[in-house]
């Protein structure tokens, strides 16, 4: 949620974000009209109580007639408390509603527009020329087949339409995707997630390196921890809502990473705090009918490690680099060309101040395609979520961001498609080498 101070003092520069996204400017006005409402009835409800206070004293010291009427007063003005409480608590409600639907301010550096409207920052790697070779590329379904690596029929038998199976080398290749990025990323720490990480991949488990506490987190969250990461606004078509028990399936560890410290007030001195989960993913793709209805490049259930940073508000943008780095650092290791976007405005979250993403170029479909992204969400997940820090100048709102390391079914598509060979055969690229145990992926 925004700072409502910040949108007292500064409503044209919120009115400009709301403009740059594409949405409603009116609701500013609104929110400011709200929040006048509610302050006037607090302070209503204030100066009654204090009034009625007043009364309950002089009611204690008088006698007779006067004790009669000043409990006739106290009796009427007891009510008029009672209404006006009724009507702070209502107009409170009112402007937190209004409040909640403005999305965060844009980053006066963002791209305006629409999905069409990015910037591409830099290009790395050229893309293959596979006519050199002598050979027309084959989609990552058909190679998925010729080496047993996926199954989307079964998928759609099992689970409908948009699921798969990884089976051989598409599940050794989803092992050692997750590995790599586990021993990137993390430190020896957050053993309970470590344990089940040895366990499932005992054989291709390594050490872990760098700042992020592994996690496996819930993939079923309540209301709030959804509504307090912004995901039941403008992307709640594509949630999974279990309606008999009001639980949501998640689309990203974001939510359950972000819900973390939901209500806490953390040590300011141990920040920046990092998270990386490991989970599934569900996503109804609404609005999607059409797209991407071959292989699995557009899924309702994929598994991905997210990165998760809680820091203070002014290492916000210095940490959101960090966080495009270490994806760049994992497209580099995979050896695979992509490109780096600013996504602009219209395309942006309602979390997001800013977001780049990271599309790896796909042979067959000639394009560039979304594999990672990671955004700066600010104070604006931190308010909904009631997370602040502490340091020794008081409690302060925190700032949150997210980056995907690494999507798995995007991932296999882009490694088979890029370093196929003439015969349907797959080179495996050197940094997954140690994790598979083999250089190349043989035909079944």
């Amino acid at each position: 949620m925004i700072d409502l101070k910040f949108l007292r003092e500064n409503p044209d520069v919120v009115r400009a974000s709301q403009k740059g996204r594409g949405e409603d400017v009116a609701i500013v006005d609104k929110v400011l009209a709200s929040d006048d409402a509610k302050r006037a009835a607090i302070t209503e409800f204030e100066q009654l109580r204090a009034q009625q206070n007043v009364l309950s004293k002089s009611v204690g010291a008088a006698s007779g007639e006067e004790k009669v009427a000043l409990l006739a007063n106290s009796k009427e003005l007891a009510e008029k408390v009672k209404a006006a409480d009724a009507k702070r608590a209502e107009l409170e409600a009112t402007a937190l509603s209004h409040a909640m639907v403005i999305s965060n301010i844009l980053d006066p550096e963002a791209p305006i527009g629409g999905e069409e409207d990015f910037v591409v920052i830099e290009h790395v790697g050229t893309p293959r020329d596979f006519s050199s070779a002598g050979f027309a590329p084959k989609d990552h379904v058909e190679l998925g087949k010729l080496l047993g690596a996926i199954d989307t029929e079964r998928g759609a038998k099992v689970s409908g339409s948009r699921s798969y199976y990884l089976t051989g080398v598409g599940a050794l290749l989803e092992f050692a995707l997750v590995n790599y990025a586990i021993s990137r990323s993390y430190y020896l720490t957050g053993v309970g997630a470590l344990l089940e990480f040895a366990l499932v991949n005992y054989a291709i488990s390594s050490a872990t390196k760098a700042g992020f506490i592994p996690v496996i987190p819930p993939v079923l969250v309540k209301p709030a921890a959804m509504e307090g990461t912004g995901f039941l606004g403008q992307a709640a078509e594509n949630v999974y809502h279990l309606e008999k028990d009001d639980y949501y399936l998640v689309g990203t560890s974001e939510v359950p990473l972000a819900a973390f410290h939901m209500d806490e007030v953390l040590d300011g001195a141990k920040l920046p705090l990092r998270y990386a989960g490991y989970s599934s993913c569900f996503r109804r793709e609404a609005g999607s009918y059409g797209k991407d209805t071959r292989g699995i490049i557009r899924v309702h259930q994929f598994d991905k490690v997210e990165m998760f940073s809680f820091c203070k508000p002014e290492e916000a943008k210095q940490e959101h680099q960090r966080l495009l780095q270490w994806e760049k650092d994992f497209l580099n290791a995979m050896e695979i060309p992509y490109r780096v976007i600013d996504v602009a405005s219209g395309d942006l979250g309602s979390s997001a101040n800013r977001k780049f993403d990271i599309e790896a170029w796909i042979p067959t479909q000639d394009a560039y395609r979304e594999v990672t992204s990671t955004s700066n969400c600010t104070e604006f997940q931190g308010r909904r979520l009631n997370i602040r820090y502490k340091d020794s100048d008081g409690t302060k709102a925190i700032a949150t961001l997210n980056g995907t390391l690494v999507a798995i079914p995007r991932m296999i598509v882009a490694i088979l498609e890029n370093h196929q060979n003439a015969d349907g055969t797959v080179n495996v690229p050197a940094a997954l080498q140690p994790f598979l145990g083999m250089t190349r992926f043989e035909l079944v």
